[in-house]
């Protein structure tokens, strides 16, 4: 299939060359979480603004901007996250880092992987087997190509992991 795969390369490079949401917002409102790769030296920040964290996860995203350095994988997978939760409570966005991260690892065990985490049910989604089958990743499919090289999964996932640090951070703070 290298005509999806030039297309996938494609939504990647557009991504990485004119990043969506790339920014900052006044802190605060808005909290800032750094995520940072020691292996690659990939780093991504996330500023993120809840409508009402008190509501658990029934907030909405209202805003999110991003911002860092780092190689294309990296840096297009959060231009794609931040289009992606902008609008989205955060229960939705739980279902989408699920989905990401199982489109991620799943395909780890079908190139050869040990399968561990999918065999130990990490990233389901309640009663879904594939919780990307049930979420529609849109543009982050063009992600599914990078699990061909497992060192690159971190890069993949480092704006995602940091998303959900800066979700932790915002509804503890609120409790």
């Amino acid at each position: 299939m290298p005509g999806l795969e030039d297309l996938y390369r494609e939504i990647i490079l557009d991504h990485y060359r004119s990043p969506r949401n790339r920014g900052e917002l006044d802190t605060p409102p808005a909290s800032r979480t750094e995520g940072f790769n020691p292996l690659c030296g990939d780093e991504i920040v996330i500023y993120l603004i809840l409508d009402d964290p008190s509501k658990g996860d029934q907030a909405i995203v209202t805003d999110v901007k991003i911002g860092g350095q780092g190689c294309s994988i990296s840096q297009s997978s959060a231009s794609m996250m931040s289009v992606t939760v902008l609008g989205k409570t955060i229960e939705e966005v739980h279902q989408l880092t699920q989905a990401f991260k199982s489109m991620m690892s799943i395909h780890e065990h079908d190139i050869g992987g040990d399968g561990s985490e999918a065999e130990a049910g990490v990233g389901a989604v309640s009663g879904v087997e594939n919780p990307s089958d049930a979420v529609s990743l849109g543009d982050l499919e063009a992600l599914r190509g990078v699990v061909k090289f497992p060192v690159r999964i971190k890069c993949a996932t480092l704006g995602w992991n940091t998303l959900n640090q800066a979700l932790d951070d915002l509804l503890n703070s609120s409790v």
